[in-house]
């Protein structure tokens, strides 16, 4: 692929055309190493260096093409001011999972229509850590392949089972239960808030359609605070859920 190619995967209209995504800085590329085992992704992924890494690529890049590249190329293909100097075009396929496999003990999180690329990148990184989530993200959402999302989600991109463009009207034929989280709800130290198939989350400013909520019939809890403050980062409740989700 031509640099001017990898340039242009910061957008969206080019990752899917070209079946690509930058994953850039020393830990995420590491994370990308130690996740991808399929030699056919790892001889299709190509990891640019400046002179800087160039060693650092030679010593752990095995298997892995690497094309050095000047500072001043790394300026062009990097979307941060200050750039490290190693940057990563990968195949979408590295991050992907068939969304038909389905482990049965997966907890799902459905997030409809987020769109600050921190609270995604921060929620896929709170569900790798915990294990056992899977996450389905609605059609108008952010969309994580977005740099700023994989740089938040700190590597979870490739460790968490991640379904794109899901109507939040096809859920009701995958599963038989739903919670969400209202200020009025019962408090998610029940026992019963682990007991769903299903947890859903709404977008920052407008939550998840009531008529949504009716139709499935979701069962609403809340998280209990004594400050004065009237709601929560989605990203911060959402934490506080797969916490308590993973204890039971």
């Amino acid at each position: 692929m031509k640099l001017d190619d990898v340039k242009k995967l910061h957008h969206k209209k080019y990752r899917n055309q070209s079946g690509y995504f930058l994953v850039e800085g020393e830990h995420l590329v590491l994370e990308l190493f130690n996740a991808v085992k399929q030699p056919a992704i790892r001889r299709a992924t190509r990891i640019y260096v400046t002179e800087e890494y160039q060693q650092w690529a030679q010593q752990r890049a095995n298997q892995w093409p690497v094309t050095l590249v000047s500072k001043k190329q790394m300026m062009q293909l990097s979307d941060t001011k200050s750039p490290q100097g190693i940057i990563a075009c990968v195949p979408l396929s590295a991050a992907q999972v068939d969304p038909t496999r389905f482990s049965g003990v997966e907890k799902c999180i459905y997030l409809h229509e987020i769109q600050d690329p921190g609270n995604l990148g921060t929620i896929m990184r709170t569900l790798a850590w915990f294990g056992n989530f899977r996450l389905l993200l609605s059609p108008n959402s952010v969309d994580p392949y977005n740099p700023k999302v994989i740089r938040a989600s700190m590597g979870a991109i490739f460790h968490l089972p991640l379904e794109q463009d899901v109507p939040i009207d096809s859920l009701a034929a995958r599963f038989d239960s739903f919670a969400y989280l209202d200020l009025h709800g019962s408090s998610i130290t029940q026992s019963e808030f682990t007991q769903y198939a299903c947890y859903l989350f709404g977008n920052e400013a407008r939550g998840v359609p009531q008529s949504t909520l009716s139709e499935v019939n979701a069962k609403a809890f809340t998280i209990k605070g004594k400050g004065d403050i009237e709601s929560l980062n989605v990203a911060s409740a959402l934490s506080m859920c797969a916490f308590q989700l993973s204890t039971r």
